[in-house]
């Protein structure tokens, strides 16, 4: 039996060790599992010419030195971004996706629904570093869901650099944009993972586009989670389950 080896990429907040940690354990045996953090956070400032490129190539770099010449990508929020723009950039090293409430798709066929989230998103990333972290949460939840409570006691100081770090993530989605015929091209599994309470406007938005675009396409709705609770986090067993069927899936159409 084949042994899945498989690449995971966090959001723009949680280290992806963190954000990982109950997904893994859930998939048990026969994963050879690879977390990997976003560039955006290698160096105590985002670097000054950080694009979504430098994520891509980071995120293939992880691979070679894991020695995976193809793999399964698993990518949230910033990290389902990119894992989308290595779609587009580097098909042939990906076996399956696995998009977990990707943050961007591209600009391809964008609703009026969702280009006015991202209006908000924009306003929101000019507010003051408190501000804009409460206020980031809150956009992207359905309206009247409230927002998690904070962990109490003191941050993290791996908190100091995402405030930045989501600011450069926004603008480098700003400047690039994702070819759709390239997306459509890639003939590999594509699975979608859906919280019934995060904003319907962004990425219900999202997993609509991406239906109309992949041949090969499947979303999965978690009812009761959003954005940040996501079911990596809260319901591992249901997703590991998901994503394992997916995995074997892919390779036994090689």
């Amino acid at each position: 039996m084949r042994v899945a080896q498989v690449v995971l990429l966090p959001g723009g907040v949680l280290p992806a060790e963190l954000a990982y940690r109950a997904l893994i354990d859930a998939l048990g045996p026969g994963i050879d599992a690879q977390t990997k953090d976003l560039e955006v956070y290698a160096t105590e400032r985002p670097a000054p010419d950080f694009g979504l490129d430098s994520e891509v190539d980071g995120l293939l770099r992880e691979a070679d030195e894991a020695g995976f010449e193809t793999f399964h990508a698993v990518g949230y929020s910033a990290g389902g971004a990119t894992v989308l723009a290595t779609v587009a950039a580097a098909p042939e090293r990906l076996r399956s996706v696995a998009l977990l409430e990707p943050a961007w798709a591209g600009w391809a066929g964008i609703s009026e629904l969702e280009a006015a989230m991202w209006e908000r998103i924009r306003e929101v990333m000019h507010l003051p570093d408190d501000d804009m972290m409460r206020r980031f949460v809150e956009v992207e939840l359905a309206p009247g869901v409230p927002p998690p409570e904070s962990p109490p006691g003191p941050l993290p100081d791996w908190m100091s650099k995402r405030p930045a770090g989501l600011r450069s993530l926004v603008r480098a989605f700003d400047a690039t944009d994702l070819d759709p015929a390239a997306l459509r091209s890639f003939d590999r599994p594509v699975y979608y993972a859906l919280g019934g309470l995060s904003h319907p406007d962004l990425y219900a938005q999202i997993g609509e586009r991406l239906a109309g675009v992949f041949s090969d396409f499947t979303l999965e709705r978690f009812e009761e989670r959003h954005h940040f609770d996501p079911p990596h986090r809260v319901e591992p067993e249901r997703l590991a389950k998901s994503l394992r069927a997916l995995w074997a899936r892919a390779d036994e159409g090689l």
